[in-house]
Order: structure tokens, then C-alpha cells, then sequence
């Protein structure tokens, strides 16, 4: 394999990785703790589903003059503030993960379509032009970080924590562990608040 398909490749892998940790992600949940906000920013699980498909589909669809149809996103000026993060009552979970495949097929698509050098153009007014290297980068970086964020969320409705389901990269522990661990951690960050006030 030659260095370029490599890089392709390694990029693709660390894509799938995220993608399909979202959809985990939303498993065995319901429809109010998929959609429900749980920051103050009012960060969900279905609504970072809808971001990453929208943002997939403008920068390898879009960008390489292959548009798709997904959530347009608000950041490029093309819906209201937010509107991409989140799902109103009327979209359900499988047409947004539905969309989120048939998005993610499309990009797959575009990406052995072109080669690493080849250049996208971001829509509007001076629109930069960018390597299909750099958006994948790009795309891998902002598709995981999203994939973080569904973690923690999903971590606090009901506990399920991980890279993926059967996952072996927590600690192990029972709940009486982790309650342990939990008190532990909490106990070293007072006593280091109280010694910096003190």
C-alpha cells in the first residue's frame, strides 16, 4: 500500500471509529434521553448526530461539488442559530441516523473518489480552498471531539461509558468501585481547592 492510501486509510478508520460510537451511543435509550439537553448549552446526543451529518455533507459533499441532502449548518449561515443541534419532535431517530449513513456512504464516496491532494471549495464569499487531506483531518478531529461530548452525555443518563459497547478500555469495577473511585477523586480535588484558598 502506498503512503497516500495509507494516510486515506488511517483517516477513514479514525472516522468509522466516531461514527459508529455515535450510534452506539444512542442504544437502548429513549426517545426523551436521546433529545434531552444535558449542559447548559443544551448539548444532546440526537442533536450532535445531526451537526457531524450536516458537517460531513458540506465539506465532502459540498466542497467537492457533490452535494447531499442533510441538516444544514447554522455556523455556515444556512439555518438559524443552533438549528443543527438539535432534533425537533417531528424528526425521529431513524430518519436523522438514517440520513447520518446515507451522508457518511456519500462521503466515503467522495473520499475514494479523489486523491488527498485534490482541493475543495468551501461555499460563500471567499470560500477557502482545501486539500481533501486537510478537510479529512479536520473532519476526523471535529467528528471525535462531537464523539467525546456524546460520551459524557450518554455517561450521565444512565452510566454507559466507553469507546464502544463491550468496550475494554475502562477500568474495571463494579458500581460500588466506581462510587469508591469516584468519592477518592473528589477527596484530592477539595483538599487541593483548600490548600490554594488557604
Amino acid at each position: 500500500m502506498t503512503d497516500a492510501h495509507q494516510y486515506k486509510h488511517d483517516l477513514r478508520l479514525y472516522l468509522q471509529d466516531a461514527r459508529d460510537a455515535f450510534l452506539w451511543k444512542l442504544d437502548g435509550l429513549s426517545e426523551y434521553d436521546i433529545r434531552r439537553p444535558l449542559t447548559p448549552t443544551g448539548t444532546n446526543l440526537l442533536g450532535l448526530v445531526k451537526h457531524v451529518t450536516g458537517a460531513e455533507a458540506f465539506y465532502l459533499g459540498t466542497a467537492f461539488g457533490r452535494p447531499v441532502d442533510a441538516p444544514a449548518l447554522w455556523i455556515a449561515g444556512d439555518a438559524e442559530p443552533n438549528a443543527d443541534l438539535w432534533a425537533t419532535a417531528d424528526e425521529s431517530r431513524e430518519e436523522i441516523t438514517g440520513q447520518y449513513r446515507r451522508v457518511w456512504a456519500h462521503s466515503d464516496a467522495t473520499v475514494e473518489a479523489f486523491g488527498l491532494d485534490a482541493v475543495g471549495v468551501l461555499p460563500g464569499e471567499g470560500g477557502p480552498a482545501l486539500s481533501l487531506h486537510r478537510i479529512l483531518v479536520h473532519l476526523v478531529a471535529e467528528t471525535q471531539r462531537h464523539a467525546g461530548h456524546a460520551d459524557l452525555v450518554r455517561e450521565l443518563i444512565d452510566g454507559a461509558a466507553g469507546l464502544r459497547r463491550g468496550s475494554e478500555d475502562m477500568a474495571p469495577g463494579d458500581e460500588a468501585w466506581w462510587r469508591r473511585h469516584r468519592e477518592e477523586v473528589e477527596s484530592a480535588a477539595r483538599e487541593a481547592g483548600g490548600r490554594s484558598a488557604g
